[in-house]
């Protein structure tokens, strides 16, 4: 459930002690942003993800391996972000959207969510904030209806 990105030297490291290296690691006005190969993935060839601190959210969509396939969907995560010089440190709130290609989003992994908080992995205060955080998401882009948009409302002007 927790992840370090290393900035300087473009790693990420997960709670399971897996280290991966980044392909992109870049400090925006935003975020972060980081690309990172996904060789074991049949479907993708990357990852790519924005963390962006003060929306709560990492926000996730996979690059297809093949050029002319039609890309998935966007997924937004509540997560908790802690930044520091070096690293930024991420929690997994496990509640998020899935954002499809015409901007339909609907909530996942919620029964996850619901065991984790049922089973103390995570504590009320930040289960009330990944609820608060995903429900205002959700109203956003359901009212922008496109991602892109979305962000720019949120100040955010690179294309995703």
């Amino acid at each position: 459930m927790v992840e370090v990105i290393d900035v300087f030297s473009s790693q990420r490291r997960q709670s399971s002690g897996v280290v991966a290296p980044l392909e992109v690691c870049h400090v925006e006005r935003w975020g972060l942003s980081v690309e990172c190969p996904t060789p074991d993935a049949a479907d993708h060839a990357a990852e790519i993800t924005w963390l962006l601190p003060d929306l709560g959210l990492r926000l996730t969509r996979y690059r297809p391996r093949r050029r002319h396939s039609r890309r998935g969907p966007s997924l937004l995560t509540a997560v908790h972000i802690e930044r520091e010089t070096r690293s930024w440190t991420t929690t997994d709130l496990l509640l998020g959207l899935e954002v499809g290609e015409h901007g339909r989003p609907r909530i996942t992994r919620a029964a996850e969510f619901a065991a984790a908080v049922d089973n103390g992995l995570i504590r009320l205060s930040e289960a009330d904030y990944a609820l608060r955080t995903v429900h205002r998401t959700l109203d956003e882009v359901t009212r922008h209806r496109d991602i892109n948009q979305w962000l720019a409302h949120r100040g955010i002007f690179d294309i995703w």
